[in-house]
């Protein structure tokens, strides 16, 4: 098929490319932190800002589903209060990922990535002590981060995860509310890489719709390794492979 040939993708590129579909089926199917894996994957195998546009219509799929799920339970209260930082963010995220090199945008997506690694593994050490009072600008600071590593990198997750676990609320409403955030957000950004970043193309839809059954893979996956695997070790082997990825992007 032509359009998949135009991508020149070896047979490892092509593995790696399912492994990643198989790991956002497993992210979203509580299997913490494999999603952040994707990113510098992708970014080895299509460049670091095509990356982000190859991967964004997966997510957007995934987020679908979750709001179908937990729509009922989001807190639109904390929604408000990040959306406007989150956009800024984002336009933030556009305006340096179009003035600098794809070199420099791979080192700036590997900082992002290490620093949300060092995020997921303070939350963990964390647990349920972990509270941070309500304030209108902690939320600005929250989004603002949260829209440019996002737009930059689609690695926003483990940031945005450690801000609403800080307000406190009930599972359902984390999740929902989380649910929520991503999927506006992600729809934001769509014609944002169709646009000005042109990483949003026929070609890398097809493309996507090429990976939805290795998503659907990673989902039952997910489901068995949830109740298999101990929580601590897959993480810890989650935060091994990442860092790892994210330090091959940076030398």
């Amino acid at each position: 098929m032509q359009f998949l040939n135009s991508f020149e993708l070896s047979p490892l590129s092509w593995l790696l490319f399912f492994i990643c579909g198989i790991l956002v089926g497993m992210s979203k199917m509580g299997v913490a932190g494999m999603g952040l894996a994707v990113v510098p994957l992708l970014a080895h195998v299509f460049g670091g800002k095509l990356s982000t546009g190859v991967l964004l219509p997966v997510l957007v799929i995934a987020d679908i589903i979750a709001v179908k799920y937990y729509n009922r339970h989001a807190e639109w209260k904390h929604l408000w209060k990040l959306l406007p930082w989150a956009i800024a963010g984002i336009f933030l995220g556009l305006y340096v990922g179009d003035n600098i090199s794809d070199v420099q945008f791979k080192k700036i997506l590997a900082v992002i990535i290490i620093i949300t690694i060092i995020l997921m593994v303070w939350q963990t050490s964390k647990g349920k002590s972990m509270k941070v009072p309500d304030y209108w600008w902690l939320a600005g600071l929250a989004g603002l981060a949260g829209g440019f590593a996002t737009m930059v990198g689609n690695a926003a997750g483990p940031l945005m995860a450690i801000y609403l676990l800080a307000m406190n609320m009930p599972k359902n409403e984390f999740i929902g509310t989380r649910a929520w955030f991503f999927l506006i957000i992600n729809l934001f950004k769509v014609p944002l890489h169709v646009i000005f970043w042109k990483t949003i193309t026929p070609d890398t839809f097809i493309l996507d719709l090429v990976l939805i059954p290795a998503v659907v893979i990673g989902a039952f996956l997910g489901v068995y390794v949830v109740k298999k695997i101990p929580e601590k070790a897959y993480r810890l082997f989650v935060i091994i492979v990442t860092t790892i990825s994210a330090l091959a992007l940076i030398f």
